[in-house]
């Protein structure tokens, strides 16, 4: 008899950004059992009751709702817990109220016995992803952050509108912070194995309209919260990607918030980067061989989020953490 590998996904935090990921792991079947945890249990249980509407049209996904005590045997716990970002105000004023919701919901988790990979999504992340590590205390490549998986299809979607080709034949990562520091490594991009810089030279596309896209993405966040109030469904879909190369045990090449260990020349921080990922979390940090401008600016978003890092987990209490 076969036995069907267990599957199973602990969400923590059931707002915009969480239901959009569950709805997300109901359609693509990415988990036998999903089990969501709320600070508003109604909220979940409705949640749950709606989500296991659709499983006949797509998957057997058992989902339900939960408590703490589910993540023992979880194999990815995803966070969407905390304060959401607002109109007019930026990832890194959140730091120090969502570090203190992060320090009780990780220390919650970890008391279970929990041993699988955390999965964070809440901003700002590439913070709160060091901080949920630092706290949990486990491996890094097992503490993992949406990082800027969603800012790099941002730009593969402006970038497929501009050459006019499918933009998932783009290959460009946005790297660094998750937020205003973050910065397109363009010099090590390609559209169908040519280099970008030099695709867009042979259609006239200048340097300075490359950079004007740059910085478009850098604000989109802002013109949708600024429009709907959140944004949910592209978070969503970048974290169902991530979790699929977890659960697949695909060794996909994704940009996420990662560890550094020397990498880009960075040491105990948090950034977005390309990784190997797979079953067992983070495989392979990839460094991109960033022309000289781009290592400026990754010096440079490295510097704000490890200054902000140490004044929110100081201002957090969570001082005794820092560069553990």
């Amino acid at each position: 008899m076969i036995t069907k590998q267990k599957r199973k996904i602990v969400l923590i935090g059931d707002g915009l950004v969480g239901s959009a990921y569950a709805f997300s792991v109901v359609q693509q079947g990415l988990a036998n059992e999903l089990v969501i945890i709320n600070k508003k249990p109604d909220r979940s249980m409705g949640d749950a009751l709606d989500l296991e509407d659709a499983t006949p049209f797509t998957a057997p996904v058992s989902v339900s709702t939960g408590r703490y005590k589910d993540c023992q045997d979880a194999d990815i716990v995803v966070i969407c817990a905390g304060a959401a970002q607002k109109p007019g105000e930026t990832r890194l004023q959140l730091v120090e109220k969502n570090l203190k919701i992060m320090k009780e919901i990780v220390q919650e988790v970890v008391n279970t016995g929990f041993k699988g990979i955390f999965l964070v999504a809440a901003n700002p992340v590439d913070i709160l992803t060091y901080a949920v590590q630092k706290i949990s205390d486990l491996p890094a490549n097992k503490v993992i952050g949406s990082g800027t998986s969603l800012d790099s299809a941002r730009l593969r979607v402006a970038l497929g509108k501009e050459f006019k080709v499918d933009p998932r034949d783009v290959r460009v990562d946005m790297l660094a912070e998750h937020g205003d520091s973050e910065f397109a490594a363009y010099s090590c991009a390609t559209i169908g194995g040519i280099p970008l810089l030099d695709y867009a030279a042979t259609m006239g596309i200048s340097i300075q309209r490359l950079q004007k896209i740059e910085d478009q993405i850098r604000n989109k966040a802002y013109d949708i919260i600024n429009r709907k109030g959140a944004t949910y469904y592209g978070v969503a879909t970048s974290l169902a990607r991530i979790t699929k190369a977890i659960m697949d045990d695909q060794n996909a090449v994704l940009p996420v918030s990662v560890y550094l260990n020397g990498e880009y020349g960075q040491k105990d921080i948090y950034l977005g980067t390309p990784v190997v990922i797979n079953r067992q979390g983070i495989r392979k940090v990839i460094e991109l061989p960033l022309n000289a401008r781009e290592q400026v600016s990754l010096a440079n978003s490295a510097k704000v989020l490890q200054e902000t890092t140490a004044n929110g987990m100081a201002k957090a209490g969570l001082v005794n953490y820092l560069w553990k």
